[in-house]
């Protein structure tokens, strides 16, 4: 494919580094598990830190390394070690309906990482792109405010990102993650440490209109909640598109949730789809921007 030219999506990846792959989140909506597996599996740190090194001598190499990280950032050699042991469990999730006691949730060996990254000779600044799991943060009772004020501090680009997802318990439920009480307490500590540290960096909220389940009030709820306690506009948000054996797609295609057997509201008219998605942001504002 030379004579057609360079592939521009590779420039999104040139300087970023993959530390693991896998993820034990298993949100309904989501495919990761299915293809990377429900085990986290870590690079060494010598691994990632001789990739770095390879970068600093590409020739338009600029001293920044877009992203290190994987499907969830700050799963990086966090895992359960009976998992690791017996494999994974049959008959329950590691982070939902609430973090399983097994899971011991350290972020020391990623904080220390990203220390030893910005050492590298020719190194400016380590971003994290990939998405961070939150609740893991605040679960991390010993070094989540370390991991946070770290982060925060030397590998935010201005803007954090995040997912939620939705606000609203019931349908957080059926999308398999938890409520929304954590989201409000890591958005509070977010802006504290960034008062504290003399930064103006924000939340990049990711959210899903439209997911089995969720309707047109559930939507303006969100963007009440949006308003009023997340203080932002919504601006990344997508209607749900069912994904091959995901818990969600069965739920859309059924109509039923699968854990109880129970009947589910599910938009499928396109249009309506559309206005789920137009409450959080009106076409208006797409015509603007």
């Amino acid at each position: 494919y030379k004579k057609m030219g360079e592939v521009r999506a590779l420039d999104t990846i040139k300087t970023s580094v993959t530390t693991h792959r896998g993820c034990y989140g298993e949100c309904n909506f989501c495919a990761i598990a299915i293809h990377q597996g429900r085990t986290v599996i870590s690079r060494t740190e010598d691994s990632i830190v001789d990739e770095v090194k390879e970068i600093t001598k590409m020739k338009k190499f600029k001293g920044n390394i877009a992203d290190v990280g994987g499907p969830t950032a700050n799963m990086y050699q966090v895992e359960c070690k009976k998992k690791l042991k017996f494999g994974a469990c049959q008959d329950r999730r590691c982070l939902y309906p609430q973090k399983c006691p097994a899971l011991k949730i350290d972020h020391s060996k990623q904080i220390d990482l990203l220390k030893r990254l910005k050492g590298i000779d020719k190194i400016k600044k380590i971003f994290i792109a990939s998405g961070i799991r939150y609740d893991m943060i605040l679960d991390d009772k010993k070094c989540g405010q370390m991991y946070m004020e770290e982060i925060i501090k030397d590998h935010v680009s201005g803007q954090m990102k995040i997912a939620p997802e939705h606000t609203e318990d019931k349908v957080l439920s059926l999308m398999g993650k938890q409520g929304k009480a954590p989201l409000k307490e890591f958005k509070e500590k977010f802006y504290q440490i960034n008062k504290k540290l003399g930064k103006k960096q924000f939340l990049t909220y990711y959210l899903i209109a439209a997911h089995p389940g969720c309707n047109e009030k559930d939507m303006l709820d969100l963007k009440r909640f949006a308003s009023a306690e997340l203080r932002v506009n919504p601006e990344q948000v997508q209607i749900f598109t069912p994904t091959p054996s995901t818990y969600s797609t069965l739920m859309y295609y059924t109509e039923m949730d699968p854990f109880t057997g129970k009947k589910l509201f599910v938009e499928k008219d396109n249009g309506k789809k559309q206005k789920q998605k137009d409450i959080l942001i009106p076409r208006e504002n797409n015509k603007r921007r």
